[in-house]
């Protein structure tokens, strides 16, 4: 897991996690950003970066940045690990149960840093 920086308190709530670099491609990672745990993913090998819930409502269990990156019609989402329910990057809605959603947040890739908003 990766320990997130301290914060520069600014009136965004920005916060920096890692470099771009530190993510590969299709991949994510866990960060703990102000006592909760965050899954920030990097689709592609690009800077498109997304950031949501690492917790999986049907496992019960903190893992959704250990699942598998995709697309599923151009909805870019997250298998999760464990049941493979599908979660949308974009709004955290299943994509599998429409009744179960989990929380997204703000990213950005600024000089090479991934920066999230809680």
């Amino acid at each position: 897991m990766i320990q997130a920086l301290p914060m520069q308190e600014t009136t965004t709530q920005w916060v920096t996690v890692c470099s771009i670099d530190q993510i590969l491609p299709n991949t994510g990672v866990c960060a703990l950003i102000k006592g909760k745990q965050v899954a920030i993913f990097r689709v592609g090998s690009t800077n498109n970066i997304y950031a949501i819930d690492n917790y999986d409502p049907f496992s019960k269990a903190f893992v959704l940045s250990r699942g598998i990156v995709g697309d599923r019609n151009g909805v870019a989402k997250v298998a999760s690990p464990i049941y493979k329910q599908n979660f949308s990057l974009q709004t955290g809605q299943c994509l599998d149960d429409e009744t179960v959603s989990i929380s997204t947040f703000l990213a950005r890739v600024e000089a090479g840093q991934v920066q999230v908003n809680l």
